[in-house]
């Protein structure tokens, strides 16, 4: 696995969310905010502006999955 990461590995972001952040409710968030949370992930190495709803989508479940 490498270190860094882009919007496009959903998963391991999910992972490294639930890891940064397990106090916030993915739900009760914003696309802004899970945006920003993604972004300033470590690691985190693509384009900000290269995401969009369908990506944060996929996060968002993502995220979700490593609560269950």
């Amino acid at each position: 696995m490498s270190d860094t990461i882009g919007w496009r590995d959903s998963d391991e972001i999910g992972y490294r969310l639930e890891e940064a952040h397990p106090e916030k409710n993915p739900l009760e968030l914003r696309f802004t905010e899970l945006h920003r949370l993604v972004t300033e992930l470590e690691g985190f190495e693509d384009d900000p502006k290269a995401s969009n709803e369908a990506i944060l989508e996929a996060i968002l479940l993502a995220w979700l999955g490593e609560r269950d």
